[in-house]
């Protein structure tokens, strides 16, 4: 809107002035329709600075919500750590990577003599490699050699449960949370609840709250975060003490692995491989964070 000739109040009561010469108000005009622009532009552009400021904001929310704490930065949430691998999921199989020592079981002696090599050895002489915890890392192997008895046409590698865990709690980690000898992790990693924001799907509880706490919703629970309802089926023992709980880096290691091979997935295939992690969490951007972890992870075994 152009502004009023005269801007002194109730100056439209008042008698004309005498007419001017329009020839310097005109230059005035000329000269003043740049800056004009520039303040109708300088407004545009605060405009749009403003407007992805609170896109940039509803994204980080939306992700926080979807990978962590509402309250998380970004340097807090595992997933975020990770970027996405550029590939298209179906096109990739599982990555292949050095294989857990099966002759270490026990009852199981190695081919020509000499000493086994115990699942613990293998990994403490990879964890510095894969930048993963010895701990975890034979959580992993145990739950790859039992399933590959279990499900041999499934072709599970341990690296896509390190995967899972890297992009769910950072081999549990999350929040300062450490391994003990046996297994359990601690503090107990506890997901936000399930109340239909960021991405999540609105699940009430299941559990009455004893493995979340929550009595009105259910929350993600361990390592590897499992929804209490999806732990009742697939709850597993994985050190075997007699337990199956789901903040136990070996138990949740297992049932993980037994849950990706359900339904006859062949991991060693590109579809079998997408169906089996997306099943976990139904996002293309999720399949390709833990692709992309798994994949440094069996390149490094190799190393």
């Amino acid at each position: 809107m152009s502004a009023p000739t005269d801007p002194t109040p109730g100056s439209r009561d008042r008698q004309p002035a005498p007419r001017r010469s329009t020839v310097r108000s005109g230059v005035a005009a000329e000269e003043a329709a740049p800056r004009r622009r520039l303040a109708v532009l300088g407004r545009l552009g605060l405009v749009v600075v403003l407007l992805a400021a609170v896109v940039g904001t509803v994204v980080l929310v939306s992700q926080r919500n979807q990978f962590g704490r509402p309250d998380a930065g970004a340097e807090e949430i595992p997933a975020l750590e990770v970027e996405p691998a550029p590939v298209q999921l179906g096109t990739v199989a599982q990555p292949d990577a050095l294989a857990p020592p099966s002759l270490g079981l026990p009852g199981r002696a190695p081919a020509g003599g000499g000493a086994p090599t115990s699942l613990a050895s293998w990994a403490e002489g990879i964890a510095s490699r894969v930048d993963v915890p010895a701990r975890a890392l034979q959580a992993y192997g145990v739950a790859d050699l039992a399933v590959k008895a279990e499900e041999p046409g499934c072709n599970l590698s341990w690296v896509t449960i390190a995967g899972l865990a890297r992009i769910e709690s950072n081999h549990g980690r999350y929040r300062g949370a450490s391994i003990a000898g046996n297994g359990d992790v601690t503090p107990r990693i506890i997901g936000v609840p399930l109340d239909g924001t960021g991405g999540n799907r609105t699940i009430g509880d299941t559990d009455r709250g004893v493995l979340d706490g929550d009595t009105a919703l259910d929350r993600a629970v361990g390592p590897l975060q499992f929804i209490p309802s999806t732990w009742a089926r697939w709850r597993s023992d994985g050190n075997g003490d007699g337990v199956a709980d789901p903040n136990n880096i070996d138990d949740a290691a297992l049932a993980a692995g037994r849950y990706l091979c359900a339904g006859g997935r062949d991991l060693a295939t590109g579809p079998g491989w997408r169906n089996a992690v997306l099943s976990y969490n139904y996002s293309d951007e999720y399949g390709r964070r833990v692709y992309a972890a798994a994949d440094s992870y069996a390149s490094a075994s190799q190393g």
